[in-house]
């Protein structure tokens, strides 16, 4: 015998610890998205053939997934492998997914704690009701520095949901990159893990060069689906930033024609 609820926690859980929306999984498995919705959801049983598809994709026992709660369990206790990047998550009493915030003060804390189950339940977290956000994905904030993607401010908040297959990075789409060395940056990403298994990054802000980051040096990619700012742009300071945008980029063309001719 067991609890319904449990199976629906279990499988909510996992897929999102994939990053997968329930259409994405849906697919993997061979199942329609409403069919898995209603497992999420309590409204229908899994037959046994189905479940065991799941457990198997997961790599988790059926006994495991149907009586235990395996956001409590490590990857290890509960078979779950190594390519299984569990993400902690914090949820309401009604069980809906919360969006944390990481503030700048907090960024040096998040480099070390970002796996931390404990930590991220403690940084600040609220709902975020808007149309925009499915309840399919995890979402995160993350306030950024510095001037180098300006027109957006510095300490503005990025919204972000969180990039599972990085090779699904698309070229010059702005993302937040958590990296061993740099700890938080925003920037836009050229995809070159076919390649050279790297990334480079760049700037809006054209007086910062691209540069080129390795692969094993990426804790995890968000993906920028918009911002909150508290500095509301003046009609003189709008037109001074692009002004000086354009001259920096006349600048930039001097300069490598310069290059070009030597």
């Amino acid at each position: 015998m067991y609890s319904m609820s449990v199976l629906s926690n279990n499988l909510k859980f996992l897929r999102k610890a994939k990053g997968f929306t329930q259409e994405e999984l849906a697919e993997k498995l061979g199942m329609t998205r409403s069919i898995l919705g209603s497992y999420e959801e309590s409204r229908a049983e899994p037959k046994l053939f189905t479940l065991q598809n799941i457990t198997k994709y997961f790599q988790v026992s059926i006994d495991d997934i149907l009586s235990k709660d395996l956001s409590k369990e490590s990857g290890t206790a509960v078979g779950i492998v190594s390519e299984l990047r569990v993400l902690p998550i914090v949820v309401s009493p009604e069980n809906r997914e919360l969006v944390n915030i990481v503030p700048n003060k907090a960024s040096a804390g998040y480099l070390n704690g970002f796996a931390d189950q404990e930590y991220i339940k403690d940084l600040s977290c609220f709902s975020l009701p808007l149309n925009e956000i499915s309840q399919d994905r995890t979402y995160r904030i993350f306030q950024i520095k510095g001037d180098s993607m300006l027109p957006i401010a510095p300490d503005s908040y990025i919204i972000t949901y969180y990039q599972e297959n990085w090779q699904d990075i698309k070229d010059n789409d702005c993302y937040v990159v958590l990296t061993k060395e740099e700890g938080i940056v925003y920037k836009r990403i050229v995809n070159k893990i076919s390649e050279c298994n790297s990334l480079v990054l760049k700037s809006d802000n054209l007086i910062y060069e691209p540069y080129e980051i390795k692969l094993e040096t990426v804790l995890e990619i968000w993906k920028a689906i918009g911002y909150i700012s508290f500095r509301l742009p003046k009609g003189e300071e709008l037109s001074l930033e692009k002004l000086s945008s354009l001259v920096l980029e006349l600048q930039k063309e001097l300069s490598d024609m310069k290059k070009t001719k030597n």
